[in-house]
């Protein structure tokens, strides 16, 4: 099929979005217009379209089960008390890099994205409201932490760049350590340098800032308890690579969440915390049927071809079909998990055909996902707003920022690919 039919039937699809039209049925009103434009059948095009959702179904169920981990992080506490320790330990010297770090680490743990801006804007807020410091900027340091946390991390868009390039979670995500840390370096130097700002009275001039401590109340678990969790997790899938030894993440995510909420004692947490985390993990699941539909069209189509094509007439590589791919498939959908779902679905047999490995496939796939994945017609760029009490043009603003942020991911891990490629 032609690939102005798949380009017609994405615009389509991101018409709907802006029109405020669910994600999942935008993408499939979309798909169904793409493959009729582009020259196939009704008949035709559904059958592309199921045969784009069995591709990533392995993934749906992996993701399912992912939602153990993230809900006993969330609903015990443990998240919270890992953003807590790490700013109060950090202080008001290193609040950015706290701010930061914080939402790197409960990202790189596999909590989502925006569920991490939201469980760490209360403690934004009140470093805004004592330091000064603009709300923009906070946010900024926020998402671009949670940014470098997210290509490393078992979160879904992670989980579906491995999927679909077959390859391992562990290796993927330690990919990615590298362009995180340039990223987390690089966000700093953006709220600092580049982000417009007046002096904040009483931070950094002498005089002394603390931070609330916990209140007796919330009895949140400790530090120590609180990583446990998803250090077995991480220990689960390294097995592979280190011994040998596979522990599928469908087993690993789950068995991490059960032995963290063992340690912290929340047994009595536990069925809330896994119907927590599948009422968020099932909003994906629906989210990724509908991008299934529109990755089998584009799939379908000689989309590829053409952008192999363009690539070819420029001076970039086709190393840069990855990142690429997974950029404007994120702008498309404001989405790094549809961005990174659509992107491995369509693209991995072309990106491998290109020599790339697969394990940095995903790991390019994951981090392109990045740079427009905070676009308005998405919910990432509501949720975090709104936890930060922004109105829509304030929120607007900080657009150049984050994309910003995402580029010079995306860039580090092309970086670091090719520099793998001379060291090995």
């Amino acid at each position: 099929m032609s690939t102005v039919g798949a380009i017609i039937g994405l615009l389509l699809a991101v018409l709907l979005i802006i029109k405020r039209i669910p994600i999942a049925y935008s993408l499939i009103l979309g798909a169904v217009a793409g493959g009729l434009l582009g020259g196939l059948s009704l008949v035709g095009s559904v059958s592309v379209m199921i045969d784009g959702v069995k591709d990533i179904t392995p993934a749906i169920i992996r993701i399912l089960t992912a939602g153990v981990l993230s809900g006993v992080l969330i609903k015990t506490g443990a998240a919270e008390s890992i953003s807590n320790t790490i700013v109060r330990k950090l202080g008001e010297k290193y609040v950015y890099m706290a701010l930061a770090l914080s939402a790197l680490l409960l990202c790189a743990i596999g909590v989502f994205i925006d569920v991490t801006i939201i469980t760490v804007a209360p403690i934004a807020l009140q470093i805004h409201s004592k330091c000064g410091i603009p709300i923009g900027k906070l946010l900024v340091v926020m998402v671009g932490g949670g940014k470098c946390g997210n290509i490393i991390s078992p979160n879904p868009n992670t989980i579906i760049a491995v999927e679909n390039f077959n390859t391992e979670l562990y290796s993927t995500m330690c990919a990615n350590l590298i362009p995180a840390l340039i990223g987390l370096i690089f966000t700093i130097f953006i709220v600092v340098r580049i982000f417009p700002g007046e002096k904040r009275q009483g931070f950094n001039d002498g005089t002394p800032v603390t931070f609330d401590r916990l209140e007796p109340d919330k009895k949140l678990p400790s530090f120590g308890t609180s990583i446990i969790g998803p250090v077995v997790t991480v220990v689960l899938l390294a097995l592979r690579p280190l011994c040998g030894v596979t522990i599928d993440p469908l087993i690993a995510l789950p068995a991490g969440g059960l032995v963290g909420i063992l340690f912290m004692r929340r047994m009595s947490m536990f069925r809330e915390s896994m119907e927590y985390g599948l009422s968020k993990m099932a909003s994906v699941a629906i989210l990724l049927v509908g991008t299934g539909t529109i990755a089998g069209i584009i799939k379908a189509s000689s989309m590829k071809d053409v952008i192999i094509d363009m690539l070819s007439k420029s001076p970039l590589s086709e190393v840069f079909i990855a990142p690429i791919s997974g950029a404007l498939m994120s702008a498309a959908t404001a989405s790094s998990t549809a961005g990174a779902t659509i992107a491995s679905s369509s693209f991995a047999p072309t990106i491998l055909a290109t020599g790339v490995a697969a394990v940095w496939g995903a790991a390019m796939v994951n981090s392109g996902a990045t740079v427009l994945d905070h676009l308005p017609h998405g919910s990432f760029f509501h949720a975090t707003g709104g936890s930060m009490d922004m109105t829509f043009k304030d929120r607007l603003r900080l657009i150049p920022y984050e994309t910003l942020v995402g580029l010079v991911l995306a860039l580090s891990t092309v970086g670091t690919y090719e520099l793998s490629k001379l060291l090995f």
